[in-house]
């Protein structure tokens, strides 16, 4: 055993959202891409995301930067909001901060990485880090994202109504 201490997976994103003349918000969620992902829907997408180092680089940094990496998209131009942070089932914290934007999901270019698929073939291939991007209201993000990251919406929307 080696004597290094593991340090807790630290992630950070943006969580871009619109608001329509009529008042209804809609938030900008990712589904995972790969393999494991291909088939499911619910509980299968998340903010768009991304591990940093808290020790090296800055969080909302790393958010942007994630931003970018995953979706090839510019980041928002709007004030981000902080919306705290969140852990997933998994252990793994993720810190968020919304900001207003109207993107395209056709736009989007997604990163890649590369696994072994299928398992023990030997094979290595090519995935998207997130397959699509779709708006979606509180409600439809709630019912799609992981479980972890629902109380992102929530908080999203108390900072709305709180101005």
């Amino acid at each position: 055993m080696s004597g290094a201490v593991r340090r807790p997976r630290t992630s950070a994103g943006l969580l871009p959202y619109r608001v329509a003349p009529d008042g209804q918000v809609e938030v900008l969620i990712a589904h995972m891409g790969g393999p494991f992902w291909a088939r499911k829907d619910e509980r299968a997408w998340s903010i768009v995301k991304g591990e940093y180092d808290p020790t090296v680089e800055d969080p909302l940094d790393a958010a942007r930067r994630e931003f970018c990496e995953e979706t090839g998209f510019a980041v928002p131009a709007g004030a981000p909001r902080p919306l705290g942070e969140v852990r997933q089932s998994g252990g793994k914290t993720v810190v968020a901060w919304a900001v207003e934007a109207d993107l395209d999901p056709g736009a989007l270019t997604p990163g890649t990485f590369t696994m072994e698929w299928p398992p023990r073939s030997g094979r290595q291939q090519e995935f998207p880090e997130i397959d699509r991007v779709a708006w979606v209201d509180p409600d439809g993000a709630r019912a799609k994202l992981v479980s972890g990251q629902v109380p992102l919406v929530d908080r999203l929307l108390d900072v709305l109504r709180d101005g």
